[in-house]
């Protein structure tokens, strides 16, 4: 181990307040010359089954985190890790009074905020909770909107912001609006944003790539916000509105929503692009085919580079599957249009195209009743656009699945889905460097890379996780309690926490 600077061990002794969260990258760095590369897992608990650890936050103060438990329980689990190589269970946090269920944490300076959704009727208002990190004792709990999906702090602790996803109910009858809630921290006086104003841009959104589901009773009602991430100067956020395939932006000042950014499709039918299409093909291949990815980003994170700031999205696709509105199907059941695919019958082959998921809603480009183009569900990848303009700066193409199938991690049972499945991105600072985190929910791992020239970016590093990693949480050294930079990955699959920790230069 290499000795530390005396400029090191003077910054050793200076402590920010806690700003622990999974979307927080502006906390003030001990420089300690760690390989990005070269993460490996240090600690590992497991809190429960099913659903028993899909988000973390950190308090600095307590050396704790606080892990989303629904396995089988309605509760946030305190584990301590004042020794990552150990980390203890030592408490829990009951939610059953507060009629909700869990669905995210936060933490800011010995603060814990909790996102409910209501458990007597999903599509009612939800909550926030907010409990103190030393004694778990109430502070305040506020109404936001219909079913509060994440939460964050804003950098400067300002703010609590939530992305309420407002699904509707089975068969559409109750079919809340989707919205944006911000939380004053100084008052907690609430101000809930909805998309209604944005309704007369539908039309030219649409164009875009922008989707709004043929069972929408309203432009407002079929917006479902996913993921929040806050600029380090707290003044600006972007949402991401998975099934909509769009990104918000928020000016947190006027608490105004000032745009919508459609994402548009990508195209599989090149080779950098080229997918493995099939699970009943007894092998795995990435070929190009005529087939294009609709982006819907689950989470979302950001970075600046030469003073430009530039949002990540983990393009994971998700379907609609509810009685009154089905919008996923298989490639073979639907019709094609004969000009366009004059091959139509070897395409619907299982081995080929036939058992791919579509986008059942979307491809016919002339209203005849068939396909012209093919859209299938995610982009199997991880994309950084521009966050003034919304523009794509870069894609990763196939990496995520080519690299993941080299190293032995990917599952080809998924391959007529979504792939790997990119679930989580957090991008933080570590010296100089942006570094970016990718989990994959299939694959049972997380990626790395530098994205410090965001047009270029460099693969670090491929780590192995515990099953259905649905959380990345960052710790810089400078708030960690090994003073070295952890690596927190909640899976939710097997209810395991793991921590990990880079290797010295």
């Amino acid at each position: 181990m290499k000795k530390l600077s005396i400029s090191l061990l003077a910054a050793l002794f200076i402590m920010a307040s806690c700003n622990n969260d999974e979307n927080t990258n502006t906390e003030p760095e001990v420089v300690v010359n760690e390989n990005p590369a070269a993460f490996k897992e240090i600690g590992s608990i497991t809190i429960g089954g099913e659903a028993a650890a899909e988000i973390s936050a950190y308090c600095e103060k307590t050396k704790r985190l606080f892990t989303v438990n629904n396995s089988g329980v309605n509760q946030i689990d305190v584990i301590d890790i004042t020794d990552p190589t150990k980390p203890t269970k030592i408490g829990k946090i009951d939610l059953a009074a507060y009629e909700g269920a869990a669905n995210s944490v936060s933490v800011f300076d010995g603060k814990l905020a909790v996102a409910l959704e209501s458990t007597a009727n999903k599509q009612a208002n939800g909550k926030v909770v907010v409990f103190n990190t030393s004694d778990y004792s109430l502070i305040k709990q506020v109404t936001v909107g219909a079913l509060p999906d994440m939460i964050t702090f804003s950098p400067d602790g300002k703010y609590i912001m939530t992305a309420n996803e407002g699904e509707p109910n089975t068969d559409y009858s109750q079919d809340p609006n989707g919205t944006i809630s911000i939380i004053e921290t100084s008052t907690y006086s609430v101000t809930t944003l909805d998309f209604a104003s944005f309704s007369g841009q539908a039309a030219a959104l649409a164009k875009e790539g922008f989707r709004i589901s043929k069972a929408a009773k309203s432009f407002a009602q079929d917006i479902e916000p996913e993921y929040i991430t806050i600029s380090d100067d707290s003044k600006t956020a972007w949402v991401t509105l998975q099934e909509n395939n769009g990104v918000a932006k928020v000016d947190l000042t006027s608490k105004t929503i000032t745009a919508i950014y459609p994402l548009g499709l990508k195209d599989f039918n090149t080779a950098e692009d080229a997918i493995d299409v099939s699970d009943s093909d007894d092998k795995i291949a990435f070929n190009p085919w005529k087939v294009k990815g609709i982006y819907m980003p689950d989470a979302i994170s950001h970075f600046s580079a030469n003073n430009v700031p530039y949002f990540v999205t983990a393009n994971e696709g998700d379907a609609r599957e509810y009685t009154a509105n089905t919008d996923i199907k298989r490639m073979k059941s639907l019709k094609l249009d004969a000009t366009v695919f004059p091959d139509a019958a070897t395409l619907k082959l299982d081995a080929n195209l036939g058992r791919l998921n579509l986008v059942a809603d979307m491809g016919d480009t002339d209203g005849d009743g068939d396909l012209d183009e093919m859209v299938s569900f995610g982009a199997r990848s991880f994309s950084i656009w521009n966050g003034n303009t919304g523009k794509i700066v870069y894609d990763s193409k196939n990496d995520i699945d080519k690299k993941t199938n080299e190293l032995g991690t990917y599952d080809d049972k998924r391959s007529d889905d979504k792939g790997s499945e990119p679930e989580a991105v957090l991008a933080v600072k570590m010296g100089t460097q942006n570094i970016l985190f990718v989990g994959l929910e299939r694959s049972d791992a997380f990626m790395t890379y530098d994205v410090t020239n965001p047009n270029s970016p460099q693969y670090l590093q491929t780590v192995k996780t515990g099953d259905a990693p649905e959380g990345i949480l960052f710790i810089p050294a400078s708030k960690s309690p090994t003073k070295r930079s952890l690596l927190v990955v909640s899976s939710e699959g097997d209810g395991t926490v793991k921590i990990f920790q880079p290797d010295l230069k």
